[in-house]
């Protein structure tokens, strides 16, 4: 009996040397430290955080002008041939004419001019897009500078958008957007290269028509 309970002891004592030691850990993965908070806000505030505009630009212009104008003017004169060199009674008798009479003379002009002007002017244009700038500078009012590029190529054809303009933090939706309209100084250029901007303005020769015959 004694020597089973030896066995036994010596049995346990090689199982504890044998097996690697456990470690006991959470049931929950650890998290990625790079990753943000799960109810972080996650809005552009810093410089280098990315912020993503939304563009909806729409310009109408309708310009109508109208202008008569109208101008008359008449000219008369008349002369009776009689020069005024005459000698007359104390009561204002004509008895003498030193000078002939000559025949009288009546002359009328009339004239007019007349201008009628209308131009008329209409100009639609749209654009819509989205682009993700960066925050580039903070102004002292916590108002954040923005600026980015965006570049496409397809098929031969290339269009870049440069986006820039200042930014109230209170106008950034909860998804890090805001819209075009709520940005101050906003600008835009779009700058279109390859086959299909070929064809949106005139060639040489037209162009030198148009030098010679502009009308």
């Amino acid at each position: 009996m004694r020597n089973r309970i030896i066995s036994l002891f010596i049995l346990i004592f090689l199982v504890f040397c044998i097996v690697a030691p456990l470690q006991a850990d959470s049931i929950w993965s650890k998290r990625n430290q790079d990753k943000k908070e799960l109810y972080a806000d996650t809005t552009a505030r810093h410089i280098g955080d990315v912020l993503t505009i939304t563009i909806s630009e729409e310009s109408k212009v309708d310009n109508k002008q109208n202008r008569n104008l109208s101008k008359t003017s008449s000219r008369s004169a008349s002369f009776d041939g009689q020069l005024g060199i005459v000698s007359s009674t104390p009561s204002g008798e004509v008895t003498k004419n030193y000078l002939p009479r000559m025949p009288g003379i009546e002359m009328s002009a009339e004239s007019s001019n007349t201008l009628d002007g209308k131009a008329d002017y209409k100009d639609e244009r749209k654009f819509i897009d989205s682009i993700t700038v960066v925050v580039v500078d903070i102004m002292p009012n916590n108002n954040l500078v923005v600026m980015g590029t965006r570049s496409r190529e397809i098929s031969g054809d290339k269009q870049v958008i440069e986006v820039s303009g200042i930014v109230r933090p209170i106008d950034i939706a909860y998804d890090n957007t805001v819209k075009s309209e709520q940005i101050a100084n906003f600008s835009i250029i779009t700058k279109n290269t390859g086959i299909a901007a070929d064809f949106n303005k005139p060639g040489w020769l037209g162009r030198i028509f148009d030098i010679f015959w502009p009308f």
